[in-house]
């Protein structure tokens, strides 16, 4: 069963879409990945064609592996779970219960075009709502991905980042691990690093509440937006992207 916001009027427009015009849906049974990836590739081109609104959706998935286009087979250990091939950028990657996925259905032709920049401020966006939780998440040069250090001083990823774009319309987009199984990661090379371990808000001893995380994300959404509008690459004044 989904929690989902009003289906928007065929033809609606998004060229100049605010955060009120963007759908929140959040689903709070299991969605099988199939299913999820095909209701996201329509939805982008229903935006594309100018017949949606944007949106962001919320949701876990049952246990698995999705690969993006730069899987290297050798990183898939142990195919315990289910594997999908995801058309995402990226290598292998886990999803399961415990994990919020963050699929982001947005119109970068309304936001300057710019994949580096979104991605930075996708990146920027998760650390800003894990800082609610008291976690100083960070970028880590040279590897996407959200960093953080675990209970033994380890850098560790507690958030995965994958992206696809198509008609200038984001798919896929972020996995932030609540309190899953984190032994469910060891059938792959996460995102292909094997020297980095992952953590969780739970493994940080920090509460682990699935809606207190949908809460952050949502505070802190209208600044990412507001910074994606504002700030396209090679512009002065604004940050530089990593």
């Amino acid at each position: 069963m989904s929690q989902d916001a009003p289906v928007p009027a065929p033809n609606a427009t998004t060229a100049s879409a605010g955060v009120d015009a963007i759908e929140w849906r959040t689903s709070d049974t299991l969605i099988d990945y199939p299913q999820a990836l095909a209701d996201m590739e329509a939805r982008a081109a229903a935006i594309a064609a100018g017949k949606a609104s944007e949106r962001v959706w919320l949701l876990e998935h049952p246990p698995l592996y999705t690969a993006g286009t730069s899987a290297d087979v050798a990183e898939l250990l142990d195919p315990r779970f289910p594997v999908h091939d995801a058309g995402r950028g990226g290598r292998y990657t886990y999803h399961g219960p415990g994990q919020r996925i963050g699929y982001l259905n947005l119109d970068l032709g309304a936001r300057g075009k710019d994949v580096r920049n979104f991605v930075h401020h996708l990146e920027g966006w998760v650390i800003d709502a894990l800082a609610d939780f008291d976690i100083a998440a960070r970028r880590a040069e040279g590897r996407i991905g959200i960093w953080t250090d675990d209970r033994d001083g380890r850098e560790a990823k507690i958030g995965a980042l994958g992206i696809r774009v198509r008609r200038w319309v984001t798919l896929h987009g972020f996995a932030i691990n609540v309190d899953p199984d984190l032994s469910h990661f060891g059938g792959i090379v996460p995102c292909g690093i094997a020297d980095y371990p992952v953590t969780s808000i739970a493994a940080l001893g920090k509460n682990a509440s699935m809606a207190r995380l949908d809460e952050a994300l949502k505070r802190h959404f209208p600044a990412f937006l507001a910074r994606l509008r504002r700030c396209p690459t090679g512009v002065e004044q604004c940050e530089t992207p990593r």
